[in-house]
């Protein structure tokens, strides 16, 4: 190669670079909708997660409250890591007085300030897969360590209430959601260690459990199981992308395993960020939608990101 042409191959590299860093900015603001069927659940509810908000997402986290309330849904549930762990007040937390439905949701590992970076998250990721987790042998006490912040996500937990988001920590609610009762139990976040699933009544309604993280899920007698945490991804390259196909690594989707529950783990609609810009490949931000009301179909009859899973 002769000296002339390295300038221009660091050109080409930069050009590259720059339309691969353009991409994924724009990936991760065309958040999809996702149609999840699942027999027996209540229809036209909402599931979201990991919002991770700040000042250069708040626009587009309106745009996503305001599509769904476009879908008005029954219900809208939201998967924890709200905040991203080195806020000093919550005021742009207010945001979700916006969604004009009944809203419910429990905190993630970013709401304890638990594992929030490369390295804890490192840490915490293999602390919680040494563990052995049962319905009746629950115990997520081993991570609770001097990383977690329970006054962090007290304030946080206050501002979400204040505004609309009633925030299930190891507790449960019966609603009836357009004539289908459901029993929705909100487990707190494990890699803070404050996981404690509550004991719940027998009941023939549809059960759902929402949890953050989840590789912390049980054997629960659940109908339905909603995670986040993953950001389904986030950078899914060639290799990655099929282990999560193949479940080998279970990051989205819809995971179905026998004698299991079945369990959703949303791609979330934030994410990690470089120096705050937000950035996803071949894993963009979703709302799901879960068997959705014949009105909501037709909303989203012109909509050609909707996929239907289940």
């Amino acid at each position: 190669m002769s000296r002339q042409n390295i300038p221009y191959l660091g050109a080409f590299a930069l050009v590259i670079l720059s339309s691969a860093f353009g991409y994924m900015t724009w990936e991760a603001r065309d958040v999809e909708v996702t149609v999840l069927t699942i027999e027996g659940c209540p229809e036209g509810m909402v599931f979201i997660a990991d919002p991770h908000l700040q000042e250069g997402n708040l626009e587009y986290t309106r745009g996503v409250i305001d599509r769904i309330n476009l879908l008005k849904p029954s219900l809208v549930l939201i998967g924890g890591d709200f905040a991203n762990g080195d806020e000093t007040n919550f005021a742009i937390q207010e945001i979700w007085a916006g969604i004009d439905a009944p809203a419910y949701a429990v905190l993630g590992n970013h709401d304890y300030r638990a594992g929030v970076d490369a390295i804890g998250g490192i840490r915490k990721t293999m602390a919680a897969r040494g563990l052995t987790l049962t319905a009746a042998d629950y115990d997520v006490g081993s991570l609770l360590d001097d990383e977690t912040d329970p006054a962090f996500a007290d304030a946080l937990t206050r501002t979400l209430e204040a505004n609309g988001v009633q925030v299930l920590r190891n507790e449960y609610v019966t609603l009836d959601v357009d004539g289908t009762e459901m029993l929705l139990v909100g487990v707190d976040d494990a890699w803070a260690g404050m996981a404690d699933p509550p004991a719940v009544p027998e009941t023939d309604a549809f059960t759902l459990y929402l949890i953050h993280v989840p590789d912390c899920r049980a054997d629960w007698d659940a109908d339905l199981i909603l995670a986040g945490h993953t950001h389904g991804g986030q950078f899914m390259f060639p290799v990655v992308q099929q282990l999560a196909e193949h479940q080998i690594i279970e990051v989205r989707g819809l995971i179905l395993n026998d004698g299991a529950p079945p369990t959703y783990i949303t791609r979330g609609i934030g994410g990690s960020t470089l120096a705050g810009i937000d950035l996803r490949f071949n894993s963009p931000p979703e709302i799901v939608l879960i068997n959705p009301t014949q009105e909501q179909r037709r909303l989203l009859a012109d909509d050609a990101a909707t996929v239907t899973v289940g």
